[in-house]
Protein backbone atom coordinates (compact mmCIF):
# COMPACT_ATOMS: atom_id res chain seq x y z
CA UNK A 1 0.00 0.00 0.00
CA UNK A 2 0.96 3.65 -0.85
CA UNK A 3 1.88 6.12 2.30
CA UNK A 4 2.52 9.65 1.85
CA UNK A 5 6.04 11.03 3.56
CA UNK A 6 5.72 12.31 6.79
CA UNK A 7 7.10 15.43 5.93
CA UNK A 8 4.11 15.91 3.00
CA UNK A 9 1.83 14.46 5.70
CA UNK A 10 2.67 17.12 8.38
CA UNK A 11 1.97 20.13 5.76
CA UNK A 12 -1.27 18.54 4.89
CA UNK A 13 -2.40 17.43 8.24
CA UNK A 14 -4.88 20.42 9.63
CA UNK A 15 -6.31 20.11 6.18
CA UNK A 16 -7.26 17.05 6.34
CA UNK A 17 -8.31 17.13 10.04
CA UNK A 18 -10.32 20.18 9.30
CA UNK A 19 -11.96 18.86 6.38
CA UNK A 20 -13.41 15.48 8.29
CA UNK A 21 -14.68 17.85 11.18
CA UNK A 22 -16.56 19.59 8.80
CA UNK A 23 -19.73 17.69 9.18
CA UNK A 24 -19.60 17.74 12.96
CA UNK A 25 -17.76 16.41 16.18
CA UNK A 26 -15.86 13.42 15.89
CA UNK A 27 -13.55 12.51 18.74
CA UNK A 28 -9.70 11.54 17.91
CA UNK A 29 -9.56 8.32 17.12
CA UNK A 30 -12.46 8.45 14.81
CA UNK A 31 -10.86 12.03 13.43
CA UNK A 32 -8.06 9.32 12.28
CA UNK A 33 -10.02 6.16 10.92
CA UNK A 34 -12.13 8.82 8.93
CA UNK A 35 -8.98 10.25 7.79
CA UNK A 36 -7.56 6.83 6.61
CA UNK A 37 -11.00 5.63 4.95
CA UNK A 38 -11.33 8.88 3.14
CA UNK A 39 -7.54 8.46 1.62
CA UNK A 40 -7.85 4.64 0.92
CA UNK A 41 -5.10 4.44 3.86
CA UNK A 42 -2.92 6.89 2.29
CA UNK A 43 -2.88 9.08 4.81
CA UNK A 44 -2.95 7.74 8.91
CA UNK A 45 -2.30 9.41 11.52
CA UNK A 46 -1.59 7.98 15.30
CA UNK A 47 -1.87 9.11 18.80
CA UNK A 48 1.84 10.50 18.85
CA UNK A 49 0.90 13.13 15.88
CA UNK A 50 -2.72 13.79 15.79
CA UNK A 51 -3.55 14.81 19.40
CA UNK A 52 -0.83 17.18 19.75
CA UNK A 53 -1.98 18.71 16.24
CA UNK A 54 -5.19 18.94 18.00
CA UNK A 55 -4.19 20.55 21.05
CA UNK A 56 -2.10 22.88 18.80
CA UNK A 57 -5.69 23.55 16.66
CA UNK A 58 -7.77 24.03 20.11
CA UNK A 59 -5.22 26.83 21.25
CA UNK A 60 -5.38 28.33 17.89
CA UNK A 61 -9.06 28.44 18.51
CA UNK A 62 -9.45 25.97 15.08
CA UNK A 63 -11.63 23.81 16.85
CA UNK A 64 -13.08 23.41 20.62
CA UNK A 65 -13.45 20.09 22.28
CA UNK A 66 -15.39 19.27 25.19
CA UNK A 67 -15.89 15.83 27.04
CA UNK A 68 -18.76 13.45 26.53
CA UNK A 69 -20.33 10.23 27.36
CA UNK A 70 -20.01 7.24 24.35
CA UNK A 71 -23.13 5.29 23.98
CA UNK A 72 -20.97 2.66 25.67
CA UNK A 73 -20.35 4.79 28.70
CA UNK A 74 -16.37 5.67 28.09
CA UNK A 75 -15.90 9.10 28.08
CA UNK A 76 -13.80 11.09 25.05
CA UNK A 77 -12.73 14.16 24.30
CA UNK A 78 -14.72 15.03 21.12
CA UNK A 79 -13.60 17.83 18.85
CA UNK A 80 -15.48 20.21 16.31
CA UNK A 81 -15.07 23.32 14.28
CA UNK A 82 -14.92 26.71 15.62
CA UNK A 83 -15.98 29.63 13.64
CA UNK A 84 -12.76 30.60 13.01
CA UNK A 85 -11.97 26.90 11.77
CA UNK A 86 -14.74 27.28 9.27
CA UNK A 87 -13.03 30.09 8.16
CA UNK A 88 -9.89 29.11 7.68
CA UNK A 89 -11.15 26.05 6.01
CA UNK A 90 -12.38 27.44 2.20
CA UNK A 91 -8.91 29.59 2.20
CA UNK A 92 -6.78 26.62 3.23
CA UNK A 93 -8.29 24.15 0.32
CA UNK A 94 -7.99 27.03 -1.92
CA UNK A 95 -4.26 27.32 -1.04
CA UNK A 96 -3.89 23.40 -1.35
CA UNK A 97 -5.49 23.19 -5.08
CA UNK A 98 -3.53 26.16 -6.32
CA UNK A 99 -0.43 24.34 -4.89
CA UNK A 100 -1.52 20.76 -6.26
CA UNK A 101 -2.00 22.51 -9.92
CA UNK A 102 1.26 23.94 -9.86
CA UNK A 103 2.79 20.72 -9.12
CA UNK A 104 1.10 18.96 -11.89
CA UNK A 105 2.56 21.37 -13.80
CA UNK A 106 5.65 20.91 -13.19
CA UNK A 107 5.62 16.77 -12.50
CA UNK A 108 3.07 16.40 -15.27
CA UNK A 109 1.14 14.05 -13.29
CA UNK A 110 -1.59 13.47 -15.33
CA UNK A 111 1.06 11.73 -17.57
CA UNK A 112 2.08 9.67 -14.60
Amino acid sequence: MREVDNTVKRGSAELAVLSVLEPGPMHGYEIAKRIEQRTGGVLRFDVASLYPLLYRMEKEELVSANWDESSSGRRRRYYQLTSAGKKKLKPLREQWKIFFEALNQIAGFQNA
